[in-house]
């Protein structure tokens, strides 16, 4: 059977107030049962008494005047609004490389700090040389592998702070400005340059693929975060990429992948998600650690007529490049340094 109108709403008081009532019929120290009695004691509250103060709230009275309407607005006062839950990041301590990447020389350390950085290139059953310590909790090499791919290629890298120290917050917002990657030249033998990239736009969706323009700095930092990308390769034509942004402890990984197949003209030259790109962030003593490893794969007879790894040394340098401009920006903006918003998805 329902219950519908005043008599639902009574049956709801009811049991409200046997819930909450069932301790005020605990035995006095006389062993007398104290039943809602009319005399409280004094200096005792009266609780749910026949006569409300003046001006006080009739709330369950029991008084069987109360119309639908007054009852309803009973029953919502027992809920209520709290104000904004706001999370702060707390401030850690900054790690070293050597607690990240233990046992580099002090000129392999040169050139990562204040050069060109290390690369290294191998196939698929090869292995990599830039390892991160086990309780470092960076791992990039197995998210590459799931791939399958036929060469992979690691990079590792410290951009010196300049202005400022940067924060994860600024790593965010570097990484933020798709456009800019358009702009990153890369140096021929002939001493000319080129754009590797002739366009890097953000995409609507990954089913629409409509261009739309990059965000404003945030001022909150995102958990994750998924972005849906279009590289215009000067060689290849259109890469439509995934983007996947994520936080841990220490640092920002952002893995890239070609999420629909790589085609040259009419001719599919990589099936779709055969492309993998993790680059791995952390504000560190020494400045910006960028830690990153790349894998793709070729059938062994495309690979064989060309020279693969250069070519996938110039874009990661683009990508390099374009993450130390966006960093330089980045300084020039001011910020409160001890903490980053967290935005929950």
């Amino acid at each position: 059977m329902k219950l519908t109108g005043k008599a639902a709403n009574w049956c709801f008081l009811f049991l409200f107030a046997l819930i909450f009532a069932s301790p005020l019929f605990a035995e006095s120290p006389s062993g007398e049962e104290a039943l809602l009695s009319e005399e409280p004691a004094t200096g005792e509250e009266a609780l749910l008494s026949e006569e409300p103060a003046a001006g006080g709230d009739t709330f369950l009275s029991g008084d069987p005047s109360l119309d639908d309407e007054a009852l309803l607005e009973e029953e919502y006062a027992l809920l209520f609004e709290g104000p904004s839950l706001v999370f702060e990041a707390p401030v850690f301590e900054l790690r070293s490389l050597d607690e990240i990447f233990p046992g580099f020389s002090a000129d392999m350390k040169d050139w990562i700090i204040d050069g060109p950085g290390l690369r290294n290139s191998f196939e698929k059953d090869g292995s990599p040389t830039l390892i991160p310590a086990r309780n470092s909790g960076i791992e990039l090499l197995s998210g590459v592998m799931r791939k399958n791919p036929s060469h992979i290629i690691e990079a590792l890298v410290i951009i010196p702070y300049g202005e400022r120290e940067l924060d994860m917050l600024d790593i965010y917002n570097a990484l933020g400005r798709i456009k800019n990657i358009q702009e990153q030249t890369i140096p021929l033998k002939s001493g000319n340059s080129i754009n590797i990239f002739m366009d890097t736009t953000r995409l609507e969706g990954a089913k629409n693929r409509k261009p739309v323009a990059d965000p404003s700095p945030a001022n909150y930092l995102p958990f994750s975060e998924t972005m849906y990308l279009r590289f215009t390769d000067a060689y290849v034509g259109d890469l439509y990429i995934r983007g996947d942004i994520s936080l841990d402890l220490h640092g920002i990984t952002y893995s890239m992948t070609n999420y629909l197949d790589v085609r040259y003209s009419l001719f599919r030259i990589m099936r779709a998600e055969r492309f993998s790109a993790y680059l791995y962030l952390e504000p560190i003593k020494e400045g910006i650690l960028i830690y990153s490893m790349s894998g793709i794969y070729l059938p062994g007879f495309i690979s064989k007529m060309i020279n693969l790894t250069p070519n996938i040394n110039a874009r990661i340098t683009a990508l390099l490049n374009w993450i130390t401009d966006g960093l330089r920006k980045q300084e020039t903006i001011r910020r409160d340094p001890h903490y980053t918003h967290l935005l929950y998805p």
